[in-house]
């Protein structure tokens, strides 16, 4: 119901409406209009001499209150108690007590009392984006001014809380007395910094006058004359504090000192460095980059000139380490037809071990580094053509020997049915014949270290492309067994081929480069027959394990190549040109080389599963439980009938299960061999058993157990994920055998697994000492071998780690292990961790071993005050390699 000024007295005291509005001055035209027009009566005054008067109120007010609503209209207020609510134009202000003076254009609200006394109702005022929760507030509509009495508002990561502030305008606020913190209760926070006099604009900044920093109510001696904090929801430019502290060899540092560059919603850059006074100095460059919907990635490029000791000293060393990470993920909706991402991670083969910001054990441990850049592009023809370009880097930081391929083209064409209807069912021999094309062309580069980006590094590359078609058909026979046949034709393309001759200048064979195009085909075919038989041993429905399954796949395959000694050429090996050797150009090429001796083998392979069926212990169920005794037991073994002698090859058996609810993972293999070894470890044509030992001879074994529990496996919860992102992109494990990895450059990093809000809420909720989260994981190898009669075991350790909640805010962590062959503890690290809501507090220590060391850290957690912060650490003074 809407009443114009003239009805407002008449209707307030019977109905009040609960809305208020004053017709325009367009609209009382309109009505005036419309009535001269019906009645026909001229109007003998053109002009109105008396100018008309504003409207009291220029919007719509809304309003609603639980206890009463009161309009006096001699003092032109509005009054609305408990629970009230008013909106009016772009207010919306909620409170126990509301005032609004619609002459003067004023509005109060305020807090009411309860049944005990105690000031409830706390008023919540919003203008656009822009909230407050003061105690009280004195709001003027027009000017936009106002005072309020301790005010409470949250501007992204900061919450602000002052006794007295005055409202100039929509962008400007003057506080007096006021409190800001990023703690999450702004009426008991466990600290907050403490300004005199501030400036406030909302989303932009604060400046402030004297300031000093009160932790748990106590005041600090830290305080500064003036203070500015950027407010902003977008990411702002701004130096980064470095971290002080000292080595026994590189002397005192500053450490993770730079500079953030905000460049864009989709990109940023953060420049940082690190200075020791011995003269080692670090750089490092990080970019986070995303575009929802379509990529998102992170480029890390950093470079360390490391020096040991000091110049002069016989133990001085120096060395230059660098490592480039780069990490690309593409939205699978963003294009259906093509994909591309990056996973790089290639540098110095000593980076990870020498680093002087980097605590990650499992990338150091870690003797390969790879990296894949890879494009592929589907094209939907008919048949489906599938093409894709990958750049590929696989690093030995042992050897310091790097492979490349720059790049690698694949292409490929789907299958084709030749003989079978374009709709139905392929079934038969002829039907089910099927071939395809397939194609793949390498650049192919091996170096080392000290070569890598140089004009060396490029010179020994090797390319060449490989064509194949495979030909295949499968069909049943005797309805039980399944048949499968085929042939592969291979047409290899190289670029440099070699020549081997005998120098008389130098007195000995030569082998010299050839560049030019040649190439060699060559072709095999294949069969194999297979078929599975079931088993079942019936125990009785009473039993507590009524059933044992067993399911046998045995497999004979057959396989031969012909011999293609055409592409064999000979050489002298003397001056006398009487002894001669065969060799082929194609030596050390990508693709193999053609095969001299033809190739007849049989190859004949068993696998077994076993599954039980037992009975639930729950009455209720009527079907009995599967339970799966062994995943898998095979024995695969191949004879050739080319050869003359040591025909069969060592059989192998493997095998593995999972126990204990698949908390267990236990795997095994062992390789037997039929064939006896001289006196020097060669293998001879006699059997075993014939030369006085057993049917077969051992000559490896290996067994690997993992086992994970954690304290969600007693209460039914879900396993919750581990690891440490940190630890994995450098490289490290997952499973935290090695420890967690530990970056520097950011310490707001948590040292465990991140819990959510609702655990959180639970945890502290609960009686704590009952329910303990925790986990562990454990790791066993064993390696046996006998392979010349050494009967050693060459490997036996015990690795373990585990995380534990001592309270809710309070988490400890270890790894360690055992090597029973060295009779020694492996790595080991101890973390700790204190949640000190916005703060965060942890210590870590690796007490033995190489890379002892310890570091204590405590910060604030958010990053708008990330520098404030006390970091002191003992850095591994490790020796250059």
């Amino acid at each position: 119901m809407f009443l114009t000024l003239g009805d407002f007295e008449m209707h307030s005291q019977e109905n009040p409406s609960k809305s208020i509005r004053v017709p325009s001055e367009k609209q009382k035209d309109k009505i005036n209009l419309s009535a001269n027009d019906l009645i026909k009566i001229a109007d003998s005054t053109k002009t109105d001499s008396v100018k008309k008067k504003k409207p009291i109120l220029e919007g719509i007010v809304k309003r609603k209150a639980l206890d009463y609503e009161k309009i006096d209209q001699k003092k032109k207020q509005l009054t609305l108690y408990n629970q009230a609510e008013l909106t009016y134009k772009d207010i919306e202000l909620k409170a126990g007590i509301i005032v609004f003076d619609y002459e003067k254009n004023e509005v109060y609200a305020g807090r009411i009392k309860d049944s005990t006394g105690n000031f409830t109702q706390r008023p919540i005022f919003k203008q656009g984006s822009n909230v407050i929760e003061p105690d009280s507030i004195r709001f003027n509509t027009k000017t936009k001014k106002a005072l309020v009495w301790n005010s409470r508002t949250q501007q992204g990561e900061f919450r602000v809380k002052a006794e007295v502030s005055k409202r100039e305008n929509d962008s400007v606020y003057f506080m007096r007395n006021a409190r800001f913190t990023t703690s999450e209760d702004i009426e008991n926070p466990e600290y907050y910094f403490l300004a005199r006099k501030i400036k406030f604009v909302p989303k932009k900044k604060v400046v402030a006058g004297f300031t000093n920093m009160v932790i748990a109510d106590v005041p600090t001696p830290l305080a500064l004359p003036f203070a500015y904090f950027p407010m902003t929801e977008k990411s702002v430019s701004g130096f980064i504090v470095p971290t002080f502290g000292d080595t026994q060899q590189r002397g005192y540092y500053l450490q993770n000192g730079g500079y953030y560059f905000a460049l864009s919603d989709y990109y940023d850059l953060a420049v940082l460095g690190d200075y020791y006074t011995n003269g080692s100095y670090a750089l490092r460059f990080e970019s986070n980059y995303a575009q929802r919907y379509k990529f998102n990635g992170l480029v890390n490029v950093r470079f360390e000139n490391q020096i040991f000791s000091e110049r002069g000293f016989p133990d001085y060393a120096k060395s230059r380490q660098y490592n480039i990470q780069w990490s690309h993920n593409q939205d699978t909706k963003a294009s259906p037809n093509s994909r591309f991402s990056a996973s790089v991670n290639l540098g110095s083969s000593q980076y990870f071990r020498q680093s002087l910001n980097q605590t990650n054990i499992g990338s150091s441990i870690n003797n390969n580094l790879s990296s894949s850049i890879s494009y592929a592009k589907t094209f939907h023809t008919v048949p489906q053509v599938n093409l894709s370009l990958t750049a590929t880097h696989s690093q030995n930081t042992n050897t310091e020997q790097i492979d490349m391929t720059l790049p690698t083209l694949q292409a490929s064409v789907d299958r084709i049915f030749p003989f079978a209807p374009k709709d139905g069912i392929k079934k038969g021999f002829i039907k089910n014949i099927n071939f395809q094309y397939n194609l793949r062309g390498e650049n192919r580069i091996r170096t080392t270290d000290s070569l890598f980006f140089k004009s060396e590094m490029f010179r020994d590359a090797k390319n060449g492309f490989q064509h194949s078609i495979p030909i295949s058909t499968n069909f049943k026979v005797f309805k039980h067994f399944s048949v499968t046949a085929g042939t592969n034709y291979n047409e290899v393309w190289q670029f440099k081929t070699i020549k081997k001759e005998y120098s008389a200048t130098e007195s000995k064979v030569v082998t010299s480069e050839v560049s030019g195009f040649e190439s060699f085909r060559t072709y095999n075919l294949s069969a194999s027959v297979g078929t599975t038989i079931y088993g079942t041993f019936n125990f009785g429905e009473d039993k507590k394990i009524q059933a044992i399954r067993h399911v046998v796949r045995p497999n004979v395959s057959y396989g031969y190549t012909p011999s293609f000694d055409r592409y064999y050429e000979t050489y002298a090996l003397d001056a006398t040109g009487t002894t001669y050797a065969d060799y082929t150009k194609f030596e050390n090429g990508l693709f193999g080389t053609p095969g001299k001796g033809y190739a007849n083998n049989i190859g004949m392979s068993l696998s077994n599963t076993f599954e039980a069926k037992i009975r639930d212990k729950d009455e209720t169920k009527t079907e009995p439980k599967k339970v799966m005794l062994l995943n898998n037991l095979n024995f695969v073994t191949s004879y050739n009938i080319a050869a003359d002698s040591l025909a069969w090859s060592p059989l192998r058996v493997s095998g593995g299960t999972n126990l204990f609810k698949d908390k267990l993972n236990l795997n095994f293999g062992t390789t037997l061999d039929p064939y006896a070894i001289d006196n020097s470890g060669r293998r001879t044509d006699r059997w075993n058993i014939d030369n006085g030992g057993s049917l077969f001879r051992m000559t490896s074994t290996n067994v690997t157990l993992n086992y994970s529990i954690s304290s969600n496996d007693f209460s039914g919860k879900a396993a919750t994920e581990t690891g440490s992102e940190q630890t994995t992109l450098n490289g490290g494990r997952q499973d935290d055998l090695f420890g967690r990895g530990v970056d520097l450059s950011d310490q707001r990093q948590s040292l465990f697994k991140k819990d959510n809000d609702e655990n959180k809420e639970k945890q502290s909720s609960e009686f704590y000492s009952l329910k303990i989260p925790w986990d562990l994981r454990l790791a066993y190898s064993l390696t046996y071998s006998n392979n010349n009669r050494e009967n050693k075991v060459v490997g036996n350790s015990l690795m373990m780690s585990g995380n534990v909640d001592i309270t809710p805010k309070w988490k400890m962590g270890f790894s360690s292990g055992y090597d029973f062959v060295q009779k020694g503890v492996t790595y080991t690290q101890l973390r700790f961790e204190r949640d000190l809501l916005s703060w965060r507090m942890d210590f870590n220590w690796i007490p033995i071993g190489t890379y002892t060391s310890w570091g204590f850290f405590i910060g604030i957690k958010s990053s708008v005050l990330s520098d404030i912060k006390w970091d002191k650490r003992s850095l591994p003074d490790r020796r250059l390699r």
